[in-house]
């Protein structure tokens, strides 16, 4: 299974932080030059509806950047690896900062994920990121459960076009930031930000509460943002 590192800059404080498009660009510029990456997805914060939710504050750029093991992740991630140069983006210097790797586990899409389309923005797609940032009684069991029983559910999603699972790992880092713990994130993928909502609204999102509420016990918050994302490939 391949790896996924996944970047995350939140406004720490509600001040209107935002990247600016020169330093947007110069962020994918350098994930895009990263050595024997296999994958890359630039996050950001796009509008949707879920009926269950409100108030959250996604982040104002997220990332995620796979490799096929862990060893490229590390060595990009060396004190002097390439994404160093991430640091230096001034319009992110404010912001709150996190890292994670983990391993990202693929489920089936039937009749989803349309791999031939020759749509003119098919590198662009709307993701749902999902982060269990808190704790489990019983890890193995949490883990279970969630990985045999919601990724089913999220498969009837209507539109969907991906659907991913992803768990920890250990792993060196020299980045600066802090590292983040999350025990599982999940996505799911749509064409766009109107498709995503419409996912939302239908019968499948209260399957999805359901189950939720079946989840053995854990504590802490579960951060849902809605982005937009751009595919960058090797």
């Amino acid at each position: 299974m391949p790896v996924s590192l996944f970047l995350a800059f939140r406004d720490p404080g509600g001040s209107g932080l935002r990247v600016d498009d020169g330093d947007l660009a110069r962020f994918a510029a350098i994930v895009a030059a990263t050595p024997h990456f296999s994958r890359a997805l630039i996050h950001t914060p796009v509008i949707a509806r879920d009926p269950y939710l409100q108030g959250q504050v996604p982040p104002v750029l997220a990332a995620q950047i796979y490799f096929t093991d862990i060893e490229p992740l590390e060595a990009a991630l060396a004190r002097n690896g390439p994404l160093q140069e991430l640091v230096a983006l001034r319009s992110l210097a404010g912001a709150a900062a996190s890292q994670q790797a983990m391993l990202a586990r693929d489920f089936p899409v039937p009749g989803g994920a349309r791999e031939g389309d020759k749509r003119p923005d098919a590198g662009k797609r709307c993701s749902y990121l999902v982060s269990y940032e808190g704790a489990a009684e019983d890890l193995n069991a949490w883990l279970d459960h969630y990985i045999t029983q919601h990724p089913p559910i999220m498969a009837r999603f209507p539109g969907i076009r991906e659907i991913e699972v992803c768990t920890r790992i250990d792993w060196r880092s020299f980045l600066p930031w802090r590292r983040a713990d999350s025990m599982l994130r999940n996505k799911v993928v749509f064409d766009d930000a109107a498709a995503l909502s419409a996912a939302l609204a239908s019968p499948v999102r209260h399957e999805m509460r359901a189950d939720y509420q079946r989840f053995p016990p854990f504590t802490g918050p579960v951060a849902h943002d809605p982005m937009d994302t751009l595919e960058l490939g090797p």
